[in-house]
């Protein structure tokens, strides 16, 4: 038999890319887990025909996977005077916003300047005096014991990180006192230290719940690197155990600005992407890559953009998420804004787990309460309220009017707008709670100066705006104050309510004609609005007499209740005070007073229940002109947070039955 030895021509070559992606990997520090089943698949390609469909599949996923950020992070710059300076520099007002993101940082400091607390447990005195110097000389904060009854009681007294004990002790020993510490202290590491180490003693001891396990004598170097491993890994999850925040609030509030000036103040790279509409959950979780064109999802593929495992993230209209055939999205962001699930989030195209613990993620909604509850359970609520109308005035000054002239280059012309005219057009041409229409109408006066500044030669005198330039530039007024400029009439009154928008006024409009006692609703009601109605009129039937009205009023009429802007669907429970004098005023006729914002959900014992949204209503009664704005008397503690300058101008009325509005509201 001859055998024949194969030159190095005749030997198959692996391809480049295959070695290019060799020394990738070896040159990528990657997770143990990750790096082992990189290899598996780096293997497995250099046996597979390079014309085969596989090979460019596992080739694109292997570069991906080596691509990830596994490891980098971007260190956290926690100096507070510095975030608190960025973020008053960035926004007008939002105080408890600001507060909140403080109070963040200020625990994320403490967390990483804390000292760490050991207990060395030892029968001899020698071995605790040797391993007590060892460990404060790394910075740590060492208290002994001489026996586990010792250690016992001063873990009851005191919290520590780690616990090193000795195995063989007399009275208690290092087993015992590990099942009785991790009794009263679960969160407490304990290091076992033994001169007659075995594997089963060692068994047994892991099992028990030690977090690891060293031999006399002892090298000291494995000591502090043991010790230092396990105080580093509770200090991380201890970082990184941050609530998930959710900034809820009207469109142009600040909401995503403020999500960057945290960023900036971290230090962080800055992400946001839009969930509006989504409703395919592979979006978020990824494709698996059976599937051709299979992609990853969208949370790490931004990472692997930004090149780091530690941005901020915002997860901007979490409240408009869709749903449909392809699978539920709100249930993935379930496992990815859940603290104690996201440290092994598995992308269905990564198929690895990757840690989202260290991620700061931000969500906002317009509106909560249209999240499903396990969703909102897992986000602490940070609500953005709409600005008044001072405070937009201020912001336009400080902010928006510097950026439009500067945007559409008029800097050279010294532009300055005048308080009168920034109030016109906040009260003219926006009916906004947040800023976005405001600074669109000063971008509107920019565009128009700009024309007029190439069309003649501009002096150098200052130009100011006022409020006829205003006028002349955006032309006649968009809005009216429809509340102080309508008359009194009867069987019309005005109510307040919340939207996602912030708050609004409306009028409801009662009248009554010949029938069979039909109570017909328009105006695009939704089913609580149109219970609330029913509501109204039941407890007005029921008592006739107290108003003074005929107990039959009903028997041949037909009342009709409509609420203009039909187009608009309407819903809620707050209209039912509003609804109620309006049907009162119709039945007396008595003229309701225009001028009287109302809020409240009305029982059908003429009790009035609280209602949300105080602060939008307030600054929707200041937009519209009224004077005198009725609240349930249980949202007094609501009103007595507010400001004085927000109430300014305003008549508050708390009232918590019907009767006590009668002779408020009808004249």
């Amino acid at each position: 038999m001859v055998f024949f030895r194969r030159t190095e021509e005749e030997r198959p070559k692996v391809p480049q890319e295959l070695a290019h992606l060799r020394a990738a990997l070896q040159k990528a520090q990657l997770p143990e887990n990750v790096h082992t089943a990189a290899t598996k698949e780096l293997e497995r390609l250099e046996k597979t025909d390079p014309s085969m469909a596989e090979y460019s599949i596992g080739l694109n996923y292997l570069d991906y996977l080596i691509g990830l950020p596994w490891t980098r992070i971007t260190e956290d710059n926690l100096d507070l005077k510095r975030a608190q300076r960025i973020l008053e520099s960035s926004h007008y007002g939002l105080n408890h916003v600001k507060e909140r993101i403080l109070e963040y940082l200020s625990v994320r400091t403490l967390c990483s300047i804390q000292t760490s607390q050991v207990l060395v447990v030892d029968d001899e005195e020698i071995a605790r005096t040797n391993l007590e110097y060892i460990l404060r000389k790394e910075g740590h904060q060492v208290d002994t014991a001489a026996n586990g009854m010792e250690a016992l009681e001063k873990v009851k007294a005191h919290e520590f990180d780690v616990v090193l004990t000795d195995l063989k002790m007399e009275k208690m020993d290092g087993i015992q006192l590990l099942e009785s510490v991790k009794q009263i202290a679960p969160a407490t590491e304990i290091i076992m230290v033994t001169g007659y180490a075995t594997v089963a003693t060692a068994v047994d001891a892991m099992r028990k719940g030690a977090a690891h396990y060293l031999s006399k004598p002892i090298k000291l170097d494995e000591l502090r690197a043991t010790v230092r491993e396990i105080i580093d890994r509770k200090r991380h999850v201890q970082m990184t155990r941050g609530p998930i925040l959710c900034f809820a609030g009207p469109p142009g509030t600040g909401k995503t600005s403020i999500g960057r000036a945290i960023a900036e103040a971290l230090e962080r790279r800055f992400i946001r992407i839009s969930l509006a509409g989504l409703r395919d959950e592979a979006e978020l979780r990824g494709h698996r890559r059976t599937y051709v064109g299979a992609m990853p999802g969208r949370i790490i593929n931004e990472i692997r953009r930004l090149g780091t495992k530690n941005p901020v993230f915002m997860l901007d209209e979490i409240d408009k998420i869709g749903q449909d055939f392809r699978g539920d999205p709100a249930s993935v962001l379930l496992e990815i804004l859940d603290p104690q699930q996201n440290s092994n989030f598995l992308d269905f195209y990564v198929d690895l787990p990757f840690d989202l613990s260290n991620v700061m993620f931000i969500t906002t909604a317009n509106v909560v309460e249209t999240l499903p509850p396990p969703l909102l359970d897992r986000l602490e609520v940070i609500y953005f309220p709409g600005y008044m109308e001072s405070e937009k005035i201020r912001i336009a000054q400080n902010f928006l009017i510097p950026r439009q002239v500067r945007e559409h280059a008029l800097t050279h012309l010294n532009i300055s707008f005048t308080e009168g005219a920034i109030a016109k057009i906040i009260r003219d041409y926006t009916r906004e709670a947040g800023l976005r229409n405001l600074e669109r109408e000063i971008a509107t006066i920019c565009r128009k100066l700009a024309r007029i500044a190439l069309e003649t030669k501009p002096s150098a005198a200052p130009v100011e705006i006022d409020e006829a330039l205003v006028e002349r530039f955006l032309g006649p007024r968009k809005f009216a104050h429809e509340v102080a400029e309508a008359g009194n009439q009867v069987g019309v009154t005005t109510g307040l309510v919340w939207t996602e928008f912030g708050g609004e006024i409306i009028s409801v409009e009662a009248t009554q004609m010949r029938g069979n006692k039909q109570l017909i609703l328009t105006g695009s009601l939704g089913n609580v609005m149109q219970e609330s109605a029913q509501t109204a009129l039941s407890y007005i039937r029921s008592h006739a007499q107290q108003f003074g009205l005929d107990p039959d009023f009903f028997a041949d009429k037909d009342i009709h209740i409509h609420i203009p802007s039909g187009a608009i669907p309407k819903e809620g429970p707050s209209a039912g005070v509003t609804i109620a004098l309006a049907l009162l005023s119709l039945l007396t006729g008595r003229p309701a007073r225009r001028d009287v914002a109302l809020t409240g959900e009305l029982t059908l014992s003429g009790r009035i229940l609280p209602v949300s949204g105080i602060r939008e209503k307030i600054l929707a009664a200041q937009r519209a002109g009224a004077r005198v704005v009725v609240f349930p008397q249980q949202n007094e503690v609501d009103l007595n947070d507010l400001a004085d300058d927000l109430k300014e101008g305003l008549q508050i009325i708390l009232a918590d039955t019907l009767e006590s509005l009668v002779d408020v509201v009808l004249v």
